[in-house]
């Protein structure tokens, strides 16, 4: 078991994950993950909660969606990197802004869903595999190679 690590732009807010290897990770394209990314999607790595630990100060915003789940997003207060959050829809589960591990540029994407927003001229891998809303959650926690939340 190694200790992956990541954070924020400034540095002030760090995490570290236990795991055997990079967690792979799945792109969304819906317009709240463009909105809160300023890019053409969000790419997120799910880790269990209890091979996950924070250090630092954290700023937190609580939203309710639609569906009734909440998502609780944690982010740097000094640089406003988003880096991490959770989810009432994910117990036990922490999503990673992909882009916030420090070897990022190692991960794996496995999937890409709410595809229906997808930026024009953006050109997704056809062999990875896409999905115009969202995935089945049991097929891509399994794509992720996790088990269901229960």
């Amino acid at each position: 078991m190694k200790k992956l690590k990541g954070g924020c732009r400034c540095g002030q807010l760090r995490y570290e994950v236990e795991a055997d290897k990079l967690p792979k990770t799945y792109a969304c394209h819906c317009l709240d993950c463009q909105t809160w990314s300023g890019s053409a999607f969000s790419q997120n790595a799910l880790v269990k909660t209890n091979a996950f630990a924070a250090t630092g100060e954290t700023a937190r915003f609580e939203l309710a969606g639609r569906s009734g789940f909440v998502s609780y997003q944690s982010a740097c207060p000094k640089c406003f990197t988003r880096v991490f959050n959770t989810n009432s829809a994910r117990p036990g589960l922490v999503g990673i802004r992909a882009g916030t591990f420090d070897e990022s540029n190692k991960l794996e994407l496995v999937a890409h869903i709410w595809t229906n927003r997808c930026q024009r001229g953006l050109r997704l891998d056809p062999e990875t595999p896409c999905w115009q809303e969202g995935a089945p959650a049991e097929v891509l926690f399994s794509l992720l190679d996790l088990p269901m939340p229960s």
